[in-house]
């Protein structure tokens, strides 16, 4: 496949477009011919491992119903011809030849990269116009939809309604999305797509943990420490001035107390590796258990097996000494940097071309008994 970003090169849209404004591309993946339909959409919603939901509604109307997955055929077959949408996160990770597309935004790091959602939309069909707080490429592969975009508006929802519906919504710019074509938004820009004839736009979405999320979850790390962490401590406390005061002192104190956890640069890289691999994660990739040993990792390979990477896993690395701590839906294994990147990079890492040193064999057979990476034959 050639480039997504067309005649733009990544470093002209990193410094132009990226969190900056809009970008429309025409014919960003011309001729592509998607590898699923509708109705294999339709069928994905009705399994149970499947996130899916269903949206009916008009923003005239205000009339928005949401019902989630898992489906049957009948929920189907009851649907007006006009005005609902299907939406189906993870399909990358359900169909993972599809991650072959996700690789084509290697412009940006991988684990920011979330997940491929699906939309198909019958004529009218929507979810209304909103705002998501994250990087959002709208690639339509199916079928025509009309995107209309503010970047000033009232930030207002409508009360009482299942989704996140702007009151009101004045467009600034619209374009229609023909097959290949694909809209690039940055956070914060509201949006409105509206089905103009049956088909489906693929959203790939970019992960964006915010101070929150980070808080909670390093006091959760910390909550499973023996310890809990270093504690508040006050030496040379002198009397207080006045009775129920948290003094400047004090406030001091606990601004270096986070200071200090923050800024211990390997606890902080080990606390980054483990959540980023792990924030949004769909599902825990199920552990085969410990079936796999040096001799038993050789056989398989000797008979024509090779290793792939299990899609449910996130992946992320930070450098260690000449090495790599790689994590893997929050499990954790030291290897080589050629071994992480080649992890990271591609659905059927190149890691048994070479012999491996002692380090990268014991990582890997960490991943294959931890379900991160699995043996299989062509």
């Amino acid at each position: 496949m050639k480039s997504i970003l067309g005649n733009l090169s990544p470093q002209k849209f990193l410094s132009e477009y990226w969190q900056k404004k809009p970008c429309l591309i025409r014919r960003a993946l011309a001729n592509y011919e998607p590898p699923l339909d509708g109705d294999d959409l339709a069928g994905l919603a009705c399994e149970e491992m499947a996130e899916s939901r269903l949206v009916t509604g008009r923003f005239v109307d205000r009339d928005w119903q949401v019902r989630y997955g898992p489906f049957d055929e009948e929920d189907f077959a009851t649907l007006p011809e006009t005005h609902w949408t299907l939406l189906v996160q993870d399909v990358e990770k359900h169909y993972p030849p599809l991650q072959e597309l996700m690789e084509l935004f290697d412009f940006l790091p991988s684990w920011r990269l979330d997940d491929l959602m699906i939309s198909y939309a019958v004529p009218g069909g929507s979810v209304g116009p909103h705002v998501d707080q994250y990087d959002v490429f709208l690639l339509q592969t199916q079928g025509d939809r009309l995107w209309q975009i503010a970047r000033t508006f009232n930030p207002a929802v409508l009360k009482d309604c299942p989704i996140n519906v702007l009151v009101d919504f004045e467009a600034e710019q619209e374009w229609v999305l023909k097959p290949g074509d694909m809209l690039y938004l940055p956070p914060n820009v509201a949006h409105h797509g509206v089905a103009v004839d049956a088909g489906m736009t693929w959203s790939i979405g970019l992960r964006a943990p915010s101070a929150a999320d980070l808080l909670v979850a390093l006091g959760e790390e910390l909550a499973e420490q023996a310890d809990g962490g270093p504690r508040y401590a006050d030496p040379g406390l002198l009397p207080p001035r006045r009775s129920g005061q948290i003094d400047e002192q004090a406030l001091a104190r606990m601004r270096g107390l986070i200071s200090t956890l923050v800024n211990d640069r390997d606890s902080f890289n080990h606390f980054a590796g483990k959540f980023i691999s792990r924030f949004r994660l769909a599902h825990d990739p199920v552990s085969p258990g410990p079936g796999h040993d040096q001799e038993s990792l050789m056989h398989a390979i000797r008979s024509g097996s090779k290793l792939f990477r299990n899609p449910w896993t996130r992946l992320a690395w930070v450098a260690k000494g000449d090495g790599a701590m790689l994590f893997a839906a929050g499990d954790e294994v030291e290897c080589s940097l050629h071994m992480a990147e080649s992890v990271c990079q591609s659905t059927q890492p190149d890691l048994l071309s070479a012999t491996l040193d002692e380090r990268d064999l014991t990582a890997v057979i960490q991943l294959l008994n931890g379900g991160h990476l699995v043996l299989a034959k062509d």
